[in-house]
């Protein structure tokens, strides 16, 4: 099996580093770090390391986030900054004792080979990001409703409120830096890579992490102070909480939600919300820090009060959108359905099974989803199925599926030499979903690439569908051995994450744009669209053999192929 540092170099799993750069390799599932935590699957990667889901040996094998601490930078200035970061994270995390905020256990250092390595263990929360959930609203066509956002204010304010008290800036509130807790639905505030203590309401900070200065803060969340200047107040934290709200509310990102020439946010036109809470906004996102809330209490004060009904309820009903980037240590998480379900009344059951059938994927798979909605009350239905893949280690033994005797089938191409066992299969289908969902391959692409690739094996079973029926079993699972031999290429591919989140919406207009930039020599090394052809089919066939050049499927095959070229035009 082949591993890839960030560059892109192939290397045997076997080894801790890169044999051509040098860079630490990521750790490797059933590795055993400070003889204790027991990576499990890696979580998410950024610049300054890695963050791994693992097991602590010690305390019955119980999860944990393991944040490894591998900056991508040679110069020794560069790495004492980055160093500087993941003790400035350590040390505020000692400090911060909030039931909304992941609980630190500890900070260690371990060799690895000959280099010596730093982790940080955190608890593991089980639910999706913000961001996750905004992706499954985008593929259904909606967004979340004012309601709901107002209530995640309510929810999420307090929590400023206690870590502006100890004179902490967060810097990178965003909606993949909130969570989802599966078990009470709060939202949960995580990676304070970032962070920026206040001595003496001093509020500037900066970094020389990626050459000609950097400025930790996501663009088009963080403010002009923060991105452009450098400083920090606690309104810069309020001011990305503003965004992070409308991106939610109106289903688009900030790019498309901002007038950057005349520098003002799109009211009334892309951002449609009740006086009262556009009234707040406005006041959260107000240019000069002083025009802002300084409080997060003050926030509290004038938001339209919170809706009685549970978050998790209104998840259902969803408002129908009105238009249709990776953290430092991005912690991408596993969630199943939300516990103690058997109170769910059948009322819910009815409208999952409603929801289900609007959900990209295939059809025999949704009776297995309406039985694990109906009975883990997954209200959050609507934000797909596919969050199926996003099953914690903890509840995997709670997931029932319909009984189906399985005989001796392949898997990928490899023959089972025994029965598969319900329990095993489940597990396996867990597996390729929770794989697709930290991937971040929008659902309805992957499911139409691994129908096209099944149906292309088995030609004589097009235009039937595959049932529930145990006669089918072993075609369900052929299903899934296609699913995941796809993955492996996807992962093979080493596509960027933000390449990965288009799949499925590249149009030729993205291949015509690149033509012009080529025209107009602003491609960097490719003078001619043929050249970037070339070097993407260098790369694209060795992964897909079968497909003839020219002729590739639009919505699947193709997107691979876009994917892989936006990503050399981006590296250009």
């Amino acid at each position: 099996m082949l591993v890839y540092c960030s560059k892109k170099h192939a290397n045997n799993s076997s080894h801790s580093f890169c044999t051509n750069c040098g860079e630490a390799l990521p750790l490797t599932v059933g590795q055993v770090i400070d003889n204790r935590y027991e990576i499990a699957r890696i979580l998410g990667q950024g610049g300054f390391g890695r963050s791994y889901l693992a097991l602590d040996r010690q305390k019955s094998r119980q999860t944990c986030v393991l944040k490894e601490f591998a900056p991508q930078v040679v110069k020794p200035q560069d790495l004492q900054k980055a160093k500087e970061l993941f003790e400035r994270e350590a040390s505020v995390l000692r400090k911060i004792q909030h039931p909304q905020i992941p609980r630190f256990h500890a900070s260690f250092a371990a060799k690895i080979g000959t280099k010596d390595f730093f982790f940080l263990v955190q608890d593991y929360i089980e639910g999706e990001n913000y961001y996750q959930l905004f992706e499954h609203r985008q593929s259904l066509g909606k967004s979340f409703s004012e309601e709901e956002v107002v209530n995640l204010l309510h929810h999420i304010l307090p929590v400023l409120t206690y870590i502006h008290s100890l004179d902490i800036v967060h810097r990178d509130i965003s909606p993949d830096n909130l969570i989802l807790r599966q078990s009470d639905n709060l939202p949960v505030l995580i990676d304070f890579g970032g962070v920026k203590q206040l001595p003496a309401s001093q509020g500037f900070w900066r970094t020389q992490l990626g050459g000609d200065g950097t400025l930790l803060g996501k663009k088009g969340y963080a403010p002009e102070e923060q991105l452009i200047q450098g400083k920090v107040f606690k309104s810069s934290d309020l001011y990305s909480l503003a965004v992070t709200a409308l991106v939610l509310i109106t289903g688009r990102e900030p790019q498309s939600l901002y007038d950057s020439y005349n520098g003002n946010w799109y009211w009334g036109k892309e951002i449609k919300v009740s006086p009262k809470l556009e009234s707040v906004l406005k006041k959260m996102l107000a240019y000069k820090p002083s025009d802002r809330y300084q409080q997060a209490d003050q926030v509290l004060q004038d938001l339209p009060a919170p809706s009685s009904v549970h978050t998790a309820n209104t998840m259902l009903t969803p408002v129908k959108s009105q238009n249709t980037y990776m953290t430092k240590l991005k912690t991408m998480v596993a969630a199943p359905g939300i516990k103690n379900a058997k109170a769910i009344s059948s009322k819910f059951h009815n409208k999952t099974q409603v929801i289900v059938q609007q959900i990209p994927m295939p059809a025999w798979l949704r009776p297995f989803a309406v039985s694990f909605l109906g009975t883990s009350a997954i209200v959050l239905a609507g934000a797909g199925v596919w969050a199926l893949g996003t099953y914690a280690f903890r509840s995997v033994t709670s997931i029932t599926f319909p009984g189906i005797s399985l005989p001796q089938i392949p898997l990928g191409g490899n023959p089972a030499s025994q029965p598969v066992s319900d329990k095993t299969r489940t597990r396996d289908i867990q597996k390729i979903f929770s794989r697709r969902q930290q991937l971040e391959i929008p659902s309805g692409f992957f499911t139409r690439m691994v129908d096209e690739i099944f149906y292309t094996q088995k030609p004589e079973l097009k235009g039937r569908s595959i049932s529930t029926k145990p006669e089918d079993a072993a075609l369900r699972d052929v299903w899934y051995g296609v699913a995941d031999d796809l993955l492996d290429k996807i992962e093979r591919a080493n596509l960027s994450v933000s390449a990965r989140r288009q799949l499925g919406s590249y149009t030729r207009q993205d291949y015509e744009n690149w033509g012009k930039l080529a025209r107009l020599g602003k491609l960097g090394k490719y003078k001619s669209l043929e050249q970037l052809r070339a070097d993407t089919y260098e790369k694209f066939d060795p992964l897909f053999p079968g497909q003839e050049r020219g002729k590739l499927n639009q919505q699947t095959f193709l997107q691979v192929w876009y994917a892989i070229a936006s990503d050399k035009v981006g590296n250009r």
